[in-house]
């Protein structure tokens, strides 16, 4: 299960050198708001947590695996090493701010997908700038697809996140069917194709602050 066009460590799509440290500093002028997503998050059967340098292991399983890669970035690539692993955590746990949150999703202690939450560039000339929206996505083991895993996370990130922002978004591959699926469970509005984002024509979905984010209950924070 995967949603998400472009996964923050393996950019295949140039973004601006500025884009991170600009908006950093001025998230009010480029995001409707600053986002305070608790550093852990509790549902009914998962823990959402920071990424560990010990998860290097989980990693490398999930992302070696092309039915994992085949919808991350414009050139599809599966992860061939460790190295490649420590470096996508190092630059994860850089890049959490108060616009970005990446985090593990643990079944009973044991890693089984990812959620994120991040800013998304607008679609023009490359290095591609901030469009000033926010995007949610996951990416989850193929070993636990099918149990509700990937809503279940992914509502209680969105949840979070429109407690802050107006407006959250997420952009998936035409085809894929699965995590559009997701999105309309937690609560997101099917808006069509869109190529707005990435310069990339994808399905576009919302969901806002101001409607039913498909959350039944409010996630524990700590």
């Amino acid at each position: 299960m995967r949603c998400c066009v472009r996964d923050a460590c393996c950019l295949s799509v140039p973004i601006a050198p500025l884009y991170v440290r600009r908006n950093r500093r001025t998230a009010v002028r480029d995001y409707a708001d600053r986002v305070r997503i608790p550093t852990t998050l509790t549902t009914d059967r998962l823990t959402l947590r920071p990424w560990r340098d010990d998860d290097v292991d989980f990693a490398f399983d999930l992302y070696s695996r092309w039915e994992v890669a085949r919808f991350l970035g414009r050139t599809p690539a599966v992860m061939t090493d460790r190295v490649e692993a420590e470096r996508r955590i190092a630059r994860l746990r850089a890049l959490e701010d108060d616009l970005r949150a990446f985090r593990v999703v643990e079944l009973a202690g044991t890693p089984v997908g990812t959620v994120m939450l991040q800013p998304i560039p607008a679609s023009g000339p490359e290095p591609l700038r901030p469009s000033g929206d926010t995007e949610i996505g996951w990416h989850f083991h193929p070993e636990h697809w099918g149990h509700g895993y990937a809503a279940e996370a992914a509502r209680a990130l969105l949840t979070a996140a429109l407690a802050d922002l107006p407006r959250v978004v997420a952009v998936t591959y035409p085809d894929n069917a699965a995590s559009q699926r997701v999105c309309e469970r937690i609560g997101m509005r099917r808006l069509g194709p869109t190529d707005a984002y990435y310069n990339v024509r994808m399905e576009l979905f919302e969901a806002s602050a101001t409607e039913e984010s498909g959350a039944d209950t409010p996630p524990e924070g700590s």
